[in-house]
Order: C-alpha cells, then structure tokens, then sequence
C-alpha cells in the first residue's frame, strides 16, 4: 500500500483524514506541524504528502520548501482555508504539485490523489512491468524468465525509485537524502556499492538496467524490447 503523510494541526480533521485514507486502503502518518512531518519522512518512505498550510512551529510552505530543497519530489497537495491567488501561487513557488481549498471534498482529494501518484510514475498495484519482467513493490520482489528474487529493501526501493522515472536521471546527493537522510553515518559511496550490487543482481533480466551519467549520478533504464 502508499504512505501517505497528512501533517495538519487540527487534531479532527487529522483523525478523519486518517480514518478515510485508511478505508481507501493507504497507510497514514500523521503529523502536527512541519517538523514533526520532517521527523517521520526521515525514518519512513513517504509517497504522497498532504500538508496543511497554517501549522505551528513551520508552516505548509516552509515545510514544501525544505522538502524540495533536499531534492526530494514527494509529490505535495496544499489543504488551506485561504484560497486566493497569491496564496495558490506562494504554494506553487515553494513547490507544490496541487492545492485544495478547505472545507475539501475527500472524494476529490483521493482523485487528486490518485492523479499525483500516476504523475510520478507509480501504479496503483505498485509494481512496474517492463516485457516480461515485473517488479513488485509489495514483496521487494522482481520476476521474468523463470527467474524471481527478491532484494533487500532499500536496495528494491533504490531500483524502483530509478525505474518509476525511467531516463530521467538522479544525483548521488539525491539518492542519499531520500534513502539515509541527514541523520545518516554513511556517506555518498554507500550509493555506489548499493547500486553495484543491484547491478549484479538483476543480470538475468536485461529489459532493466541501471546506468552510469558521468558527473551527475544514476538513472533506471527500460529495454521495453529486450
């Protein structure tokens, strides 16, 4: 199932959240404020995030806006009662993917949903299939050929991550903030011995592969006809 992260101070509106979301078959984390979002995005993987914009000790903007100064583009929806113009564009310049003015229509808010993590690549059954190949987010497991194994998750998440944006490629720095975090002892070489050994793995599949971009970093390839 998706992590989906609802940070909103309003403890009723957090709880319903957390109720209809759940019945939708998404797993929930709940925050109160923007740093307490940034707590719980370090320790779990996060797919979508729902952020109000008046929270207490930092904001829905302030909170967007670290977010994408770390380089990670978790796709954000803005829930706020202020619906103008400017506020919608603050939103958009932090970087925001969609905006809701409240009181939300949660039916809509799952469309929206819905919407922002087909944008980002990521189907609804969470698996990536590329010829006859399949990865299954569900079980870290990747299959094709008569062959099936399964990876450790960080490494599985490292894979899927590059293959949900296929040609699109991703900084060492990136990939560390996104799958250590700050608080990390590790350094931007764990990458590439994690990558090296994802590489070796997945041999036996040639519709998939990790490539090399000199000076930049990684991206996930799909030989659709391998």
């Amino acid at each position: 199932m998706f992590n989906v992260l609802v940070a909103e101070d309003d403890k009723n509106i957090r709880k319903l959240m957390e109720i209809k979301l759940s019945s939708e078959g998404y797993n929930v984390f709940l925050a109160c404020d923007g740093e307490e979002a940034l707590k719980v995005m370090e320790n779990n993987q996060i797919d979508i995030m729902v952020v109000d914009v008046m929270m207490p000790k930092m904001d829905g903007y302030e909170l967007v806006k670290t977010v994408r100064e770390s380089n990670t583009q978790i796709p954000a929806i803005m829930v706020t009662a202020k619906g103008s113009i400017q506020d919608k564009a603050k939103g958009f310049l932090v970087g925001i993917d969609d905006y809701m003015v409240k009181p939300v229509e949660f039916d809509e808010l799952l469309f929206r949903i819905k919407a922002l993590l087909r944008r980002a690549k990521i189907v609804n059954e969470r698996k990536i299939v590329v010829g006859d190949v399949t990865l299954d987010y569900d079980t870290l497991s990747i299959t094709g050929h008569g062959n099936k194994i399964t990876l450790p998750k960080k490494e599985f998440s490292i894979l899927f991550k590059l293959l949900s944006y296929p040609e699109r490629s991703f900084t060492k720095a990136q990939l560390f903030d996104e799958f250590w975090g700050y608080d990390s002892y590790a350094d931007e070489d764990t990458i590439k011995v994690h990558i090296n050994k994802i590489r070796s793995k997945i041999a036996v599949f040639p519709e998939i592969d990790i490539e090399t971009i000199r000076g930049i970093g990684y991206k996930g390839v799909r030989n659709e006809k391998a």
